[in-house]
């Protein structure tokens, strides 16, 4: 479950303050699923390419044992087919490392995890207090992962994705799902809490609260913070720190790459 929790909060950016056009153009803003655990209800435009990408690493350490996850490559590829619709591909290689009292053993383990496959679909503009709306969702295929991250389980996941502008510089979006199967069978209720604000037109910062709440197992929260800075106007990097409120995560570093390719 922690493991599927990580990947989640890496694939994911609902609300990002992102660069502005510092010229009057009809190209729409980028805007990325990372590098938050929030998806937007924003698509990509039809025809366009987005690759998302980072690493990262994560630690958990209890009665003397230590798991450290390292993410090296978070690759989410979207595809705008129609004018409220975009495809979705992604796949991460990953390595977890153990120890015990500060020895580390030799059974390291290395790979690909399941590849997510799945759909992004927007419902409804902004407009007043109704927030933009949308509708997300992945299945992950236990077959195409590398034999130490092939999970039990066939996995899902659903959520809509809401967001509303505060200001100008700032607004708030969030997530409400859930998500079945991995390494159980268990259903999970997700949901996310994001919070942005633009420093300035190419330098934004957010702050996020994200969790699980499993119907027979105890719930798991989160945190993490960020910064995003558009070195143009659809090329964006992002670094992430967080921790988890409840047991399971020391410490969360993170940082990626985003960009769109657009239809000629």
């Amino acid at each position: 479950m922690k493991k599927s929790i990580i990947i989640i909060c890496l694939l994911g950016l609902s609300f990002k303050v992102t660069a502005q056009e510092t010229q009057t153009t009809s190209i729409p803003d980028l805007v990325t699923d990372r590098p938050d655990a929030t998806e937007s209800p924003t698509v990509v435009p039809v025809g366009s390419l987005q690759v998302e990408t980072g690493a990262f690493t994560t630690s958990f350490e209890e009665n003397g044992v230590k798991e450290e996850v390292f993410g090296y490559n978070t690759a989410l590829l979207r595809y705008g087919i129609l004018k409220n619709l975009e495809l979705r591909v992604g796949w991460n290689f990953e390595e977890v490392q153990r120890s015990v009292n500060g020895n580390k053993l030799d059974n390291v383990q290395s790979g690909l995890s399941p590849l997510l496959f799945g759909a992004k679909i927007a419902i409804a503009q902004e407009k007043g207090w109704f927030p933009e709306m949308g509708l997300i969702g992945h299945i992950f295929l236990p077959f195409t992962a590398s034999a130490d991250f092939k999970p039990a389980f066939t996995a899902a996941d659903f959520r809509f994705a809401f967001n509303h502008t505060l200001s100008e510089r700032s607004g708030i979006a969030y997530n409400l799902g859930g998500q079945l199967g991995g390494e159980s069978a268990e259903f999970a209720y997700i949901y996310t809490l994001s919070y942005g604000y633009s420093i300035t037109d190419k330098l934004g910062a957010y702050v996020e609260l994200y969790g699980d709440l499993p119907e027979d197992s105890s719930a798991n929260h989160f945190w993490d913070a960020g910064l995003t800075y558009a070195i143009a106007p659809l090329i964006q990097l992002d670094a992430t720190i967080g921790q988890s409120i409840t047991e399971g995560q020391d410490f969360l570093l993170s940082a990626g790459v985003s960009f769109r390719i657009d239809k000629k």
